[in-house]
């Protein structure tokens, strides 16, 4: 179980190494990259089409801007890819990537988290992944009840501050 983290610029590493932890974490083997499909399109093709058979199960492209490379990455593989678009410096609010992302043609399938939603593009790949191992699926269960340990003391602290 491999996944590729990929990004059009290394500015946008603060923003995806989010992923990187999270798969970490969840013991997910996981490359990370800078693939850039305006100024280095052959190495973006050469990523995309070779994903699957270096055992890439989901690829996680993140871009700001015109966020181009998870539509085209998505448009010559058939491994599942997220997109996380990011609010880049020449980025307007973030919409452009979203947009830009989210707006795929019909037979060109990309899923998409929020702006800057790496750490979610983790867990979406993970859970792509768990439906195929069951390790990796009570990881995430353990995940999510951690979770809601968390906001349950939190509530609990809020309610007896609040008395």
């Amino acid at each position: 179980m491999k996944v590729g983290i990929i990004m059009g610029s290394d500015s946008d590493l603060p923003v995806m190494r989010k992923a990187t932890e999270i798969l970490n974490s969840l013991g997910v083997t996981c490359e990370t990259t800078v693939v850039s499909a305006h100024r280095t399109p052959m190495r973006m093709v050469d990523y995309a089409t070779k994903a699957h058979g270096r055992g890439i199960k989901v690829i996680i492209a993140g871009a700001g801007g015109a966020a181009h490379l998870p539509g085209m990455v998505a448009s010559i593989t058939q491994v599942p890819v997220i997109g996380v678009p990011i609010k880049s410096s020449n980025s307007i609010d973030g919409w452009d990537s979203i947009l830009s992302i989210l707006q795929m043609p019909n037979g060109i399938p990309v899923a998409t988290v929020a702006l800057n939603g790496a750490k979610n593009a983790g867990l979406l790949a993970a859970r792509i992944i768990a439906t195929a191992n069951p390790d990796l699926y009570s990881k995430l269960e353990n995940y999510q009840e951690e979770l809601k340990s968390e906001v349950l003391a939190k509530a609990e602290r809020v309610e007896k501050e609040m008395k």
